[in-house]
């Protein structure tokens, strides 16, 4: 689990770095940068919320299928105990 949060925040920060490179030797005026910057960072915010998501959604099919093999082990030792 700690490699893969190695690796998101690798990629968070080496997309930030290429962003913010890209738009400091764009040739345009400081209002339109800012501009280009405040959508590049909320789209880079989305992105993450969404990998987030994701993640959650993945651990939590793995949570549910734990739980419904233990119950099912748990039926099975009651049945072969009757």
């Amino acid at each position: 689990m700690k490699n893969s949060k190695k690796i998101l925040t690798a990629i968070v920060a080496a997309a930030a770095a290429g962003l913010i490179a890209g738009i400091l030797f764009a040739p345009d005026k400081g209002t339109e940068t800012r501009k280009k910057i405040k959508k590049q960072k909320q789209k880079l915010a989305d992105e993450v919320k969404d990998k987030i998501n994701q993640g959650k959604e993945k651990f939590a099919g793995f949570k549910g299928n734990g739980e419904s093999k233990i119950v099912q082990r748990a039926d099975e030792f009651a049945q072969e105990s009757m």
